[in-house]
């Protein structure tokens, strides 16, 4: 009994890992980047996500709630992540240097 205890305690920590990936993944993507996927906006991404990653901490992976909050975290991964990865720069929020003009970097005429 002891190694299947241990087994569903790894499983619920590779939930909780997996679950907390996709929330973070999630929060650095753009916001204009999901409305140009044409999936679901950003908010609503992180508080399915927060929620699923809340339910993989407080209940058991044997109840239902984890399995509704796995299903939701496949379903980022497999449909919306990609689909924002696949757009130019990554989906990715970056810092524009000082010397970005509107059309890229300026390199002094060189």
């Amino acid at each position: 009994m002891q190694g299947f205890a241990g087994f569903m305690w790894l499983l619920s920590m590779a939930l909780i890992l997996f679950s907390g990936f996709a929330l973070i993944d999630a929060a650095i993507r753009r916001e204009d980047a999901y409305r140009a996927a044409d999936k679901q906006s950003k908010p609503f991404w992180l508080i399915i996500l927060g929620l699923a990653f809340i339910v993989n901490l407080i209940f058991n992976i044997l109840s239902f709630l984890p399995i509704i909050g796995l299903i939701a975290t496949i379903v980022y991964m497999v449909d919306v992540r990609p689909a924002i990865k696949g757009l130019p720069g990554g989906g990715r929020s970056r810092r524009g240097s000082s010397s970005d003009g509107p059309y890229g970097p300026w390199n002094g005429g060189r």
